[in-house]
């Protein structure tokens, strides 16, 4: 069984799910802003959630259902617009009350709602305009391309282009599919982790970013843990545009079981790997469609003495606002990626080290490498996608991480996005 990534067709979309998108009139633009996705039939869910301390009410509210329900999900919905974050306990209950009318239109309990929602934190949450909606959305859902794209639609803010991926893996002729949506263009830096264990202990940590991954393989809740969490480590938690995590990051992960093929040993693996395709495609699209980014720049750093260090160089670098300044006009100014990996708290040797920029040499055990070539260095980083390669000398271990410029147009969009 191989995995393999899918067009736009309709046989590409994971069977079981209706979606749809409507104008609640939260955005001022009027554009769509409330999104919804129901399964058939009682689906198994996993998610990660954000590890910032401070939470939005969909995302407390949605441990709360996964827990209550055993990760059973029959509705998701999403609202963008407005983050439902600091907004106290009339959030809280604005958020279970849009549940419960979600449920009643999706045919289930209030606890198999998924929310979510993105936007402007601090602003009282609009009740009214969701209640008011969600007839309408309910009566709209369908399972074609075009409903999936509503959806696609509907989660966006600053986003300027719908964020969609598909995977298939055939087992003895019978398809299993995967469709993932996403948003995310400012405010990323994910830090996602599972929310609770089997036993109920909290679990380590590791834009809002939203991303909502439908399958129709037939598994179990913890399954879906145990490959989610895989997923987004190399995935969703590898990239960053402008170092800060966000109250509302969410990654849900929902199976109809509707292709009736088990999660069994010899579908792991193909499985996972699509997985793996969409969602390396789906956060490699967040970041190209960062605020303001004109450079999408994969850091790959090697020979680290562990996969931890060699990801906190990688994190360090892309946060630095020395380096994504100069990668906004292409000055090979390779001393920042220096100085930002002698600050990031791994003991460096930089006699070890090489540094390479869009595959031109520029730093070498300890020096400016004799064949560095400012003109040829600052034309590679004029593309609008190059990779840093660093190798550190000390160990065998690596990490890939895609980051972003920084611009004048990054900040334009945020010194302005309340106002």
């Amino acid at each position: 069984m191989m995995a393999r990534q899918t067009g736009t067709e309709h046989k590409g979309l994971p069977a079981g799910f209706r979606w749809g998108g409507v104008r609640a009139g939260i955005k001022v633009s009027g554009d769509l802003d409330l999104a919804m996705a129901t399964v058939s039939a009682g689906g198994a869910a996993a998610a990660c959630f954000t590890s910032n301390a401070v939470v939005a009410a969909p995302v407390t509210i949605g441990r709360r259902h996964l827990l209550a329900t055993g990760g059973r999900v029959r509705a998701v919905l999403v609202n963008a617009g407005n983050a439902n974050c600091a907004t106290g306990e009339a959030g809280m209950e604005a958020c279970r009350n849009t549940c419960v009318v979600a449920a009643e239109h999706a045919g289930c309990i209030f606890d198999e709602v998924f929310p979510s929602s993105t936007g402007i934190i601090g602003v009282p949450f609009p009740t009214a305009k969701v209640v008011a909606a969600v007839p309408e959305l309910a009566k709209s859902l369908g399972s074609t391309p075009a409903h999936a794209e509503l959806f696609a639609q509907a989660i966006l803010t600053t986003d300027t282009r719908i964020k969609v991926a598909r995977a298939v893996i055939d087992v003895d002729g019978t398809e299993v599919r995967i469709f993932g949506a996403a948003k995310g263009a400012g405010m990323i830096h994910p830090q996602l982790g599972l929310p609770v264990s089997d036993e109920g202990s909290a679990q380590p940590a590791h834009a809002t970013m939203l991303v909502y991954l439908f399958t129709d393989l037939l598994a179990e809740s913890a399954e879906l843990r145990a490959l989610l969490e895989a997923s987004v480590d190399r995935s969703f938690n590898s990239i960053s545009i402008d170092g800060d995590t966000s109250t509302n990051d969410t990654v849900l992960l929902l199976a109809s079981g509707a292709s009736g093929i088990q999660l069994d040993e010899r579908v792991r693996e193909a499985f996972l790997n699509a997985l793996h395709l969409v969602c390396g495609s789906l956060a490699s699209q967040i970041v190209d469609d960062g605020e303001g980014v004109g450079h999408v720049v994969t850091l790959a750093i090697d020979g680290a003495e562990t996969e931890e260090d060699a990801r906190i160089v990688a994190e360090t670098i892309a946060t630095s606002p020395l380096c994504k300044t100069a990668w906004s006009s292409a000055d090979p100014n390779w001393g920042r990626l220096l100085a930002a990996a002698g600050r990031s708290g791994i003991l460096i040797q930089p006699e070890r080290m090489t540094i390479d920029i869009g595959g031109q040499p520029v730093f070498a055990r300890g020096v400016r490498s004799p064949h560095f070539d400012r003109a040829a260095t600052h034309q590679a980083m004029l593309a609008r996608e190059y990779t840093i390669a660093i190798h550190l000398g000390l160990g065998d271990a690596s990490c890939r991480f895609i980051t972003c410029d920084l611009t004048a147009e990054y900040v334009r969009i945020n010194a302005d996005y309340s106002t």
